[in-house]
């Protein structure tokens, strides 16, 4: 089992909305694999949604809900971002 400083950010949080962490030592274990995945999950999600972004913000007849939804999309994904770079962070040596 790892130290208390050692714990992994898990990229999806608790029913309460609190974060959850991971304490192994098998970094290649079912659960470090399935928050390996879901991280790539977001990252590629992310991207997509900047794509869309680009191609909305470069359209000057984009409606105003239009706008909302995709400013909607990016806190999300800009939130799993801030959270894989967190759990990334702190298992660097």
């Amino acid at each position: 089992m790892t130290v208390q400083n050692e714990l992994r950010l898990l990229p999806w949080s608790g029913p309460d909305g609190k974060p959850c962490y991971l304490s192994t030592d098998d970094g290649d274990g079912f659960m470090s694999r399935l928050a390996d995945n879901i991280e790539s999950v977001q990252l590629g999600m992310a991207a997509g949604l900047l794509e869309q972004a680009q191609k909305v913000l470069d359209d000057s007849d984009a409606e105003p809900e239009e706008l909302r939804v995709l400013a909607t999309g990016l806190a999300g994904a800009l939130g799993d971002a801030l959270r894989v770079a967190t759990s990334r962070g702190g298992r660097l040596r």
